[in-house]
């Protein structure tokens, strides 16, 4: 296993060491990033999922509500499932709980009957105005190891990598 400049191993370095017995030469180098970045998302996410349970919420709920919240507008249900990259279906059973729930209400335009729009209620407001600041606080602390130069140089290194990916990236 690699030694770090720090003396200290992790998670991906465990996995490289343990691939290099198996099938020596791969060349896992990639994992450097990709696999710690899926790993520091999950860890993360789960963080996340965790404090969303607390209110009785998953994350894609959350997302959902996020999504109206920054749009500060009704969305229609086609404009949510092009935002959250969810299926319809996922977003009609999500919309469904969170209008029993009181923070979305869906209401059909008058001059336009062809589509539903959704939008928070004051109640679904207060709720991400809430739980979104914590969520950037537990992601403030995943990095914050990290001086604010270095962020900013790693934030510019994933979005290149991002940009390769992502098709909607522009």
């Amino acid at each position: 296993m690699e030694v770090r400049e720090d003396g200290h191993h992790d998670y991906v370095d465990r996995l490289r060491a343990q691939w290099a017995e198996r099938i020596p030469g791969l060349d896992t180098s990639s994992a450097e990033v990709v696999a710690r970045v899926l790993r520091i998302g999950a860890l993360v996410g789960h963080a996340n999922d965790r404090a969303l349970e607390d209110e009785g919420l998953n994350r894609g709920e959350f997302e959902l509500l996020a999504a109206l919240r920054r749009a500060d507008r009704p969305l229609r249900a086609r404009e949510i499932t092009t935002v959250t990259e969810s299926p319809g279906a996922s977003i009609t059973k999500r919309l469904d709980r969170l209008e029993r729930d009181g923070l979305v209400e869906r209401t059909v335009p008058e001059r336009d009957r062809r589509g539903v729009l959704v939008a928070l209620t004051p109640a679904g407001v207060a709720l991400v105005d809430r739980l979104f600041p914590e969520q950037i606080a537990r992601e403030a602390s995943a990095v914050s190891a990290l001086s604010a130069e270095d962020r900013e140089r790693l934030g510019g290194l994933l979005a290149t990598v991002l940009r390769t990916l992502d098709p909607a990236s522009y």
